[in-house]
C-alpha cells in the first residue's frame, strides 16, 4: 500500500464521524523519533535576561508532542478534536470565579456557556430543571473532591463504602475530609463485590453511609451496577437522609447513556452527584470536567463572598473559563448522535484489539460494553514508555478512544509481537492480576 493510500484511510475514518476531522490525522502518519532533546535541557530552558531561542525550543517541543500523540494508547484522552475556530479567545483572561449561576463583578467570563454544558449533562443523566446544580471543574478529580465534600456536608462523620478498584482521588477525598473508609473487595474483572457490600452495609447500617459507585474503573473499565447497589440500600432500610451516593463517571459517564440493556446512569435512582472528565470522551486540549448534583445538596455549601459579589460553592475560587467554552463547542459540534458514534467506534475497535491480541496468543481481556482492553504487561520498559501504557503489577491496558483506529491497532500489535520475540513474555506472578484473570477465563 502506498503512503498516500495509508493517509487517505486514516482521513476517511475521521471524516465519517460527526464534528471536525482530527488535527492529528496527518501528524499520525508522519510521526518521527528524530528528536533533539538537548534543546529542551534544563540549561536551555533556563529563564534569564538573555533568552533568544524561544522559537527553536517551541518547535522542538511540538515535535515531541506530535510524536507522543501518535503512540498515546494507555490513557483515556480523545485526541480527535479540532478547536481552531475558538483559538481567538485564548488571548482573553476568561475567569468564571464564583458560582456559575451567580455572576460576579468580574465581567470576562463564560458562564452562559458553562450553564449550557451543565444543562447538556443534566439531560443526559435524567434530571430536570430546577432540580440540579453543577459546574465545570479542572478535572475528574476535582469533581470527586466536590462530590465527597457535598456528602460530608450532608452527613457529617460518615462511612464511605467503595471498591478496591476505585480511583485514587476518592481515597484522597476521604483523607482530606477525615471520613471513615470501608474498602469492598472487587471481582477479578474490577466490579464491586455486591455480596460483600451488602454484608458491610448490614453491619454498619446504624451509621451514616456514603457510597462511591465506579462508572468505569481506572484500570479495567468495570462498571458497578447502580440498580444492584440501590437495592442493597433498600433491603437494609437505609433512610434517604442517612445516605449519599456519588458516581465517579470520569470516562464511562459518557458511554453508559448510549448503551442499551444496562442499568442507566440516571438521577431517577437515589444518587446525589455525578462527576465526569471533559478531556476524555469529548476531547479537549486542557484537562477539565463536570459535576452535577441535586440542587438541595449545594445549599449547605453556599457562602456569600462580598469581594466577588457571588457565592462560594466550588472547590476552586478562580475557574478556567476557557474550558467551559471548549466543552460547549465540542458538544455543539458533536451533539448526542456524534458522541454516540464515538462511543460505538471506540467499543468496536476495543473488541478488535482484544481479538487481535488473543489471536496472537497474548493474554487479553475486556469487560462488556467497555473500551478498556486489559492484557499482559510487555516485558520491555522502552516499549511501555513508547506506547505510554499504564501498568499495574503484571497487567497493562489500552483505553481505545476515537483517535485509535484499526490501522494504529495493527501497528501496535505487530510491534508488541516483535517485542515478545526479542524480550519474551512477562513472568506470570503467582496470585498476581494476570494469573487471576487467566484462571477465570480458562
Amino acid at each position: 500500500m502506498s503512503n498516500d493510500n495509508n493517509i487517505d484511510k486514516i482521513l476517511e475514518i475521521s471524516v465519517k464521524k460527526n464534528g471536525s476531522p482530527s488535527p492529528w490525522t496527518i501528524n499520525d502518519y508522519y510521526s518521527t523519533n528524530n528528536l533533539n532533546n538537548s534543546i529542551l535541557s534544563k540549561k536551555s530552558l533556563e529563564i534569564s535576561d538573555n533568552n533568544k531561542n524561544e522559537t527553536d525550543i517551541l518547535n522542538e517541543y511540538e515535535k515531541i508532542i506530535i510524536n507522543n500523540s501518535y503512540t498515546h494508547f494507555g490513557y483515556p484522552y480523545n485526541l480527535s478534536y479540532d478547536y481552531e475556530e475558538i483559538f481567538r479567545f485564548m488571548k482573553y483572561s476568561i475567569n468564571n470565579l464564583g458560582d456559575p449561576y451567580v455572576e460576579s463583578n468580574y465581567g470576562i467570563h463564560s458562564r452562559i456557556f458553562e450553564k449550557s454544558v451543565i444543562d447538556f449533562f443534566a439531560k443526559l443523566w435524567n434530571i430536570n430543571e430546577p432540580d440540579y446544580w453543577g459546574y465545570v471543574t479542572t478535572c475528574g478529580t476535582e469533581g470527586n473532591l466536590h462530590g465527597m465534600l457535598l456528602a460530608k456536608e450532608k452527613l457529617g462523620n460518615a462511612m464511605v463504602f467503595t471498591s478496591r478498584e476505585t480511583h485514587y482521588s476518592i481515597f484522597k477525598a476521604i483523607n482530606y475530609y477525615n471520613l471513615e473508609l470501608n474498602i469492598i473487595d472487587s471481582t477479578v474483572m474490577g466490579e464491586i463485590d455486591y455480596s460483600k457490600l451488602s454484608e458491610e452495609i448490614e453491619k454498619n447500617k446504624e451509621k451514616k453511609i456514603i457510597i462511591n459507585i465506579n462508572i468505569g474503573t481506572t484500570v479495567k473499565g468495570a462498571v458497578d451496577n447502580i440498580d444492584k447497589i440501590c437495592k442493597i440500600i433498600e433491603k437494609n432500610n437505609i433512610k434517604r437522609e442517612n445516605f449519599y451516593i456519588h458516581c465517579d463517571g470520569a470516562l464511562f459517564a459518557m458511554i453508559i447513556p448510549f448503551i442499551k440493556d444496562v442499568p442507566q446512569l440516571s438521577f431517577k435512582y437515589p444518587i446525589d452527584s455525578i462527576s465526569v472528565s471533559g478531556h476524555k470522551m469529548i476531547g479537549c486540549p486542557m484537562p477539565c470536567g463536570v459535576i452535577v448534583t441535586r440542587k438541595e445538596n449545594i445549599k449547605r455549601l453556599e457562602n456569600k463572598i462580598e469581594y466577588l459579589n457571588s457565592l462560594d460553592t466550588t472547590i476552586m475560587g478562580s475557574r478556567n473559563g476557557q474550558t467551559s467554552l471548549y466543552l460547549w463547542y465540542g458538544l455543539r459540534k458533536k451533539g448526542y448522535e456524534g458522541i454516540k458514534q464515538d462511543v460505538f467506534f471506540s467499543i468496536e475497535n476495543a473488541k478488535y484489539l482484544n481479538s487481535q491480541l488473543n489471536k496472537n496468543r497474548i493474554s487479553s481481556f475486556i469487560n462488556n460494553n467497555s473500551n478498556t482492553v486489559i492484557f499482559e504487561k510487555p516485558n520491555n520498559i522502552d516499549f511501555i514508555k513508547k506506547w505510554q501504557l499504564a501498568c499495574e503489577e503484571d497487567i497493562t491496558h489500552i483505553i481505545v478512544m476515537p483517535n485509535i483506529t484499526k490501522i494504529k491497532i495493527d501497528i501496535f500489535v505487530n510491534e508488541f509481537l516483535d517485542c515478545i520475540k526479542k524480550f519474551g513474555n512477562i513472568t506470570v506472578k503467582k496470585n498476581g492480576q494476570l494469573s487471576k484473570l487467566i484462571n477465570v477465563y480458562n
